[in-house]
């Protein structure tokens, strides 16, 4: 993904049109062109193929090869939303908000403290031995495991109260492309919610600002915040708020991930810290600390997850994971009706649901399995 001296985002396949060599091999970086290190050949960073070696030589000159023809290809849809930037290899793909539908409501909470933006770091980069979608389906709506995988990290006072508890307390939403996870919190009104979680004034008044009336009324009015996240099929994002220092007041920190597979066993993980652009410089550093604590290759949190994910993943390549049906059915009675109607009032788009359940997996695996088969083609249970 490059920027060109017009300040235009292009995504470009980083494959050589004549031989198929990588034309770029930095993480990241400044350059105006991308030269293929095997022969030679040169592109513009728009993707324009403009120099061949030996051109009259090798070629016959211009009648004979024409450059305009063989420039680095790019997908068919590009788009970004608050700075994200999108693409797809479907011509026929829907615009981005249309694919996002109501889950952009949700989205901004993650990348739209302020009219400003995001500042991002990373990504960091490790491989799991696990398949990709136990984790984005854990940060979509996987609730029920932070009383038993995490107790250490409550145990040690990570966090002021006792969250692993109160995550019974929290509400899980879906949205068209995606859900998450959020955090009952205490009363009060908007600016007291978002002051408890560690926000200064600046930022909250910037949030109140910028936020629209039904985002800021999930808040305000409905008690609760985004935590963790997942947009089909593996893009997720986790807000939460642990305290960096002991006896400390509790610090805030986005941060952004691509479960990108490898194979079925195997996935590598990007993650990047975010954080507001505006954010007072103390509060970004503190931020970082924060992260760096629960999540990234060293984060508490992380470490505690990935133990199951692998686990699972070596279970299921065996004899007796083909034996056996997992039970998912949380959240449902054994007629199938809901346990709990979903709760009345709620401002954002989809549906919300206060407790525990597997609605949101349940629904992003759908969402798997109409894009594997054909969409109409699974029915829903």
């Amino acid at each position: 993904m490059v920027r060109d001296e017009h300040g235009e985002v292009r995504v470009l396949a980083n494959v050589c049109r004549h031989r198929g060599m990588q034309v770029c091999r930095a993480e990241r970086g400044n350059s105006s062109h991308f030269r293929c290190p095997y022969h030679g050949w040169t592109y513009r960073n728009t993707g324009d193929l403009v120099g061949v070696p030996f051109h009259e030589d090798a070629y016959g000159g211009d009648p004979h090869f024409d450059k305009s023809a063989f420039g680095l290809l790019g997908p068919p849809r590009v788009a970004s939303y608050n700075g994200l930037v999108f693409a797809s290899l479907d011509p026929s793909a829907p615009p981005l908000e249309d694919y996002l539908g109501g889950f952009g409501y949700y989205l901004d909470f993650y990348t739209r403290q302020s009219p400003a933006g995001l500042e991002v770091h990373g990504p960091q980069r490790w491989r799991v031995r696990a398949n990709w979608k136990i984790g984005a389906e854990n940060f979509c709506g996987d609730t029920y495991h932070t009383p038993h995988t995490h107790q250490s990290i409550a145990e040690i006072g990570l966090f002021g109260e006792h969250k692993a508890s109160k995550r019974k307390e929290g509400a899980l939403y879906f949205a068209d492309r995606g859900g998450g996870t959020t955090y009952k919190l205490p009363p009060g009104g908007f600016r007291d919610r978002l002051r408890y979680v560690g926000y200064p004034d600046e930022m909250v008044d910037r949030m109140e600002r910028t936020w629209s009336r039904a985002q800021k009324a999930l808040v305000a009015d409905a008690g609760f915040l985004v935590s963790a996240a997942t947009l089909f099929p593996n893009l997720s994002f986790v807000h939460n708020w642990p305290r960096v220092r002991e006896g400390g007041p509790p610090v805030p920190f986005i941060s952004i991930r691509l479960w990108q597979p490898v194979g079925p066993t195997e996935t590598e993980v990007y993650s990047w810290f975010a954080v507001d652009r505006l954010a007072p410089e103390e509060l970004k550093r503190e931020s970082y600390r924060s992260y760096l604590l629960s999540f990234g290759t060293s984060g508490m949190f992380e470490q505690d997850d990935v133990e199951n994910w692998t686990s699972i993943t070596s279970v299921a390549g065996g004899w007796w994971a083909r034996q056996i049906r997992l039970h998912n059915r949380m959240g449902l009675a054994h007629d199938g009706g809901l346990l709990r109607p979903p709760l009345a009032g709620w401002p954002g788009p989809g549906q919300a649901f206060q407790g525990f359940g597997e609605f949101n997996q349940r629904a992003l695996l759908d969402l798997w399995c109409d894009a594997m088969v054909g969409a109409g083609e699974v029915a829903r249970r």
